[in-house]
């Protein structure tokens, strides 16, 4: 019989064998490392563009803040001025309604009596005057209480005043309040 040995033919086959799988594990451990830092690169990309789109986020948010900021001071300015408009408002029509008591006032009195003084707090108007006599007196009460803009007329005081003629003038003070409907209700 023929001795054949395959030894040396198997060893071949086996070295051939164990060379193709170190090139495929090669091959497949190239083949994960490029996919691994494919996957590095591909996961830092979108990284990266989240992280541009965070800053983009905080500067359009930083933006808006400086705007809300500008629009709540400008909501103050707008409080203050209207705040303003109103007082001018205020004063604009207590000036009219000062102009009108005193044109009423004037309107009020009648011949023979005069003021002395005349001051105004608040609605309350405190007058002092003169008059021939307390028919006179009498007469200016009437014609506050007919007027609009004057309500409650109230005498507190008349005296005689001694004087050189032959009838004593009479001295008188008292107070008239300034009509609410008149001077708020704007009729003039």
């Amino acid at each position: 019989m023929a001795r054949i040995n395959l030894l040396p033919w198997r060893a071949l086959l086996r070295e051939k064998r164990r060379k193709r799988f170190l090139m495929v594990l090669v091959a497949l451990s190239l083949l994960a490392v490029a996919g691994l830092f494919a996957a590095d690169h591909f996961i830092d990309t979108l990284v990266e563009e989240q992280m541009e789109r965070n800053d983009l986020i905080r500067s359009t948010t930083f933006q808006l803040d400086g705007r809300a900021q500008q629009i709540d001071q400008l909501k103050v300015r707008r409080e203050q001025l209207l705040e303003r408009m109103q007082t001018i408002e205020t004063l604009q029509g207590n000036r009219s309604g000062s102009s009108i008591v005193l044109d009423q006032l004037a309107r009020s009195l009648p011949e023979g009596v005069y003021f002395t003084d005349v001051k105004m707090a608040e609605r309350t108007i405190a007058i002092t005057g003169v008059a021939q006599s307390t028919a006179r007196v009498a007469e200016l009460m009437r014609n506050l209480d007919a007027s609009h803009w004057l309500e409650a007329p109230t005498l507190i005081e008349v005296r005689a005043e001694d004087g050189q003629d032959a009838s004593p003038a009479r001295l008188f003070h008292m107070t008239v309040l300034q009509s609410q409907n008149g001077h708020d209700g704007g009729q003039f």
